[in-house]
């Protein structure tokens, strides 16, 4: 389900537009011959219709020649593809309504600009609405040449020239979809490698890192325990110790630093139990919020000498980032940091 869910998403990322480079710059730079081409195109309707109604067909063709073009989401979300399904049968009923006495093949330059809108709609994934909106300019110019009594031949050429381009790039759009398939199941495999990649990376570094600071802090004593020299008592609690400081690096390895270590490890000696526990709430937190766990943490477990202190950061999402608890014989104390920083403490 996961998978199909994906599929669906990178369907949406990598349409016919990413294929043709219509993106970032280049789909500006189409923007501004498809609104040039819409504007000339439709100011040839000057000699025909009346100004008024001329701009505002000019309006509405170039306002869908911008929305077919700029809205983000492939296929094109549905309210942006009815406003274009519409602009092609009303700036053609603008345009054709009045014709009278000019000449006939004027109501062709209507049909011009449309067709390229329309191209653009099935570029969008919207075949079906660009053949309806063809459908419904061709009956609009039979009912308004039927009207003004214009040439058969004009409504013809009229009606083909948008059929034509929208089957041309309709067909196109239908050829070259299993090359948009094999394209965006080459692109998603390259981008699950680079995760893996990227993740072997980052385990290998981490693996790298752990193993120097265990070589750092544990070789001398693993070095005289090979040896097989018998270990004083002190060596014994460094023993302890340490095997205390490797587990945190285990348990909470955001929260290891030389400062708390050193703090932890102190607190330890004196007799106090210490947990350090990490649940992944640091992922996005600044450095310095960060920084005031950590010293609010250390403040704790330098002032304990009995009892227990477990410092916790917790899950993404909630309000507060980590928690103090101290436990002693005569009070508890809590300390709680919340990811803006602030630090409240409670007895």
């Amino acid at each position: 389900m996961a998978q199909r869910e994906a599929g669906g998403d990178f369907d949406s990322r990598f349409g016919l537009r990413d294929l043709l480079g219509l993106r970032g710059g280049m789909a500006w730079l189409f923007v501004l011959i498809l609104e040039l081409i819409i504007v000339l195109y439709m100011l040839g309707n000057l000699q025909a219709a009346s100004l008024t109604q001329t701009l505002v067909a000019l309006v509405i063709m170039a306002a869908a020649g911008a929305l077919v073009l700029l809205v983000p989401d492939d296929p094109l979300p549905w309210s942006a593809t009815v406003f274009v399904t519409v602009a092609g049968p009303v700036a053609t009923a603008l345009t054709a309504v009045d014709l009278g006495s000019a000449p006939a093949h004027h109501v062709v330059w209507t049909a011009f600009a449309c067709s390229y809108v329309l191209a653009a709609l099935v570029l969008r994934g919207r075949i079906a609405a660009a053949w309806l909106s063809v459908a419904a300019s061709a009956a609009v110019l039979v009912v308004a040449g039927l009207r003004i009594d214009v040439r058969f031949d004009a409504i013809v050429s009229a009606s083909i020239v948008p059929i034509g381009t929208v089957a041309a790039i309709s067909a196109f759009a239908v050829i070259i979809r299993p090359i948009q398939r094999s394209l965006r199941m080459l692109r998603e495999e390259a981008t699950i490698r680079a995760a893996a990649e990227a993740t072997m990376i980052a385990a290998d570094g981490e693996r790298i890192r752990q193993l120097a600071r265990l070589d750092r802090v544990a070789r001398p004593i693993l070095e005289r325990i090979a040896d097989g020299a018998v270990l004083t008592a002190t060596e014994r609690e460094q023993c302890r110790l340490l095997e205390a400081e490797l587990r945190d690096g285990l348990r909470a390895p955001q929260l290891v630093t030389e400062e708390l270590s050193g703090a932890a490890r102190g607190a330890r000696a004196r007799g106090v139990e210490v947990v350090l526990l990490d649940d992944g709430g640091f992922e996005g937190v600044p450095q310095w919020v960060r920084q005031r766990v950590i010293d609010s943490a250390v403040r704790e477990l330098d002032a304990a000498n009995a009892g227990s202190v477990t410092v916790r950061v917790l899950p993404l999402g909630r309000r507060v980032l980590a928690t103090v608890l101290a436990h002693a014989a005569d009070d508890d104390r809590r300390t709680e940091i919340d990811t803006d920083g602030n630090v409240a403490v409670s007895t």
